[in-house]
């Protein structure tokens, strides 16, 4: 009889392992209706978000923040846009916002005239993460822009190599569809 529910319980862990990594990337991005960005030159980071992301495996981990700075950075300027200290009166202003949620998936296969065996249901719960970034009109303060990624953060959260594939790959993806010039 252990046996069996330790086979079942691995059974379960391997599918949420499976499950939680095969979790793919979800990107998307908003622009407001008339916006033209080909005027636009000069960019600058606005006031940091005053709320915690959520986790302290984020909140507390400096690199993170950079390195995601660096590669909006990077992505920006491959775009024709110059960075410029926020006194120098930019075009646009950027900010970012993370947020980390907790997530349940129910796998309940369906066995012959709609019956579900209750064996048979396993849950998976995993982190997911949001990344925003906002780009605003400087002047006006109207966001003109906004990207997002949503993805699983399994394994990515313990290891500073994967973060950074992660953070590069949401930034890339995200930036794909801002057409700045």
């Amino acid at each position: 009889m252990k046996a069996t529910r330790f086979a079942a319980l691995a059974a379960v862990l391997v599918a949420t392992t499976i499950v939680a990594a095969c979790a793919t990337m979800r990107v998307g991005s908003y622009v407001a209706r008339g916006t033209d960005f080909s005027r636009a030159q000069t960019y600058a980071w606005g006031p940091a978000d005053a709320l915690p992301i959520g986790d302290a495996r984020l909140d507390n981990n400096p690199i993170f923040r950079d390195y995601l700075q660096g590669a909006v950075e990077r992505g920006l300027r491959g775009r024709g846009l110059l960075l410029v200290p926020e006194s120098a009166r930019p075009d646009l202003l950027i900010h970012f916002h993370g947020t980390v949620r907790q997530v349940f998936d129910v796998n309940a296969p369906v066995h012959g005239r709609g019956v579900v065996e209750p064996e048979d249901v396993s849950i998976v719960d995993y982190d997911e993460g949001t990344l925003l970034i906002d780009i605003v009109d400087a002047h006006s303060h109207q966001l003109l822009w906004r990207g997002w990624a949503i993805d699983s953060l399994t394994g990515i959260l313990e290891t500073q190599d994967r973060m950074e594939q992660k953070i590069d790959q949401a930034v890339t993806r995200m930036l794909a569809n801002f057409k700045a010039l």
